[in-house]
């Protein structure tokens, strides 16, 4: 098991934001509570906790792809060729829609989210081979990229800093 994986998804500022919040929609308690002492979020009734613990620890026993940028492509040629949608790769990225949804309009028809779980495991890889060490290094990182600011997020929505 590999415990900087399983540390990058410590308590964070952010995660609950930028992922879980996302699922409201679903499950009214997207708000996770970290447990210090067992180092898990904490199961609650109706939360992403257990959902997320058992993905984090299928993240941290995985070998991470050296070309998880392969496994995001599988998820944007279904949205290409089987959706219908326009978008084209440049580079690394794939342009032409919010690569979030590419990557959550892909991901059905990926079976035991095989190529989501990859993707998600190498990128985490990556991040952490950059020194950033946790989620929120990871997005303030990104926050940086994206808009040259601290403050801006996806979209140039504002996301509280950690």
């Amino acid at each position: 098991m590999n415990t900087k994986i399983k540390e990058f998804f410590e308590w964070s500022d952010l995660f609950d934001y930028m992922v879980t919040r996302q699922l409201s929609h679903i499950r009214e308690n997207w708000e996770l509570t970290w447990d210090d002492g067992e180092k898990i979020y904490k199961p609650e009734e109706e939360s992403y906790a257990e959902v997320i613990n058992a993905l984090v620890t299928e993240i941290s026993i995985l070998e991470p792809p050296e070309l998880y940028h392969d496994n995001e492509d599988c998820l944007a040629a279904y949205c290409k060729q089987r959706l219908g949608w326009d978008i084209q790769k440049v580079g690394n990225r794939w342009l032409g829609s919010d690569y979030a949804s590419i990557l959550e309009q892909g991901g059905f028809n990926d079976i035991d989210e095989k190529n989501l779980v990859l993707a998600a495991c190498g990128r985490v890889k990556a991040a952490i081979d950059r020194g950033q060490l946790h989620f929120d290094d990871m997005e303030k990182f990104h926050r940086k990229i994206g808009c040259a600011s601290d403050k801006c997020g996806i979209d140039n929505q504002v996301i509280p800093s950690p």
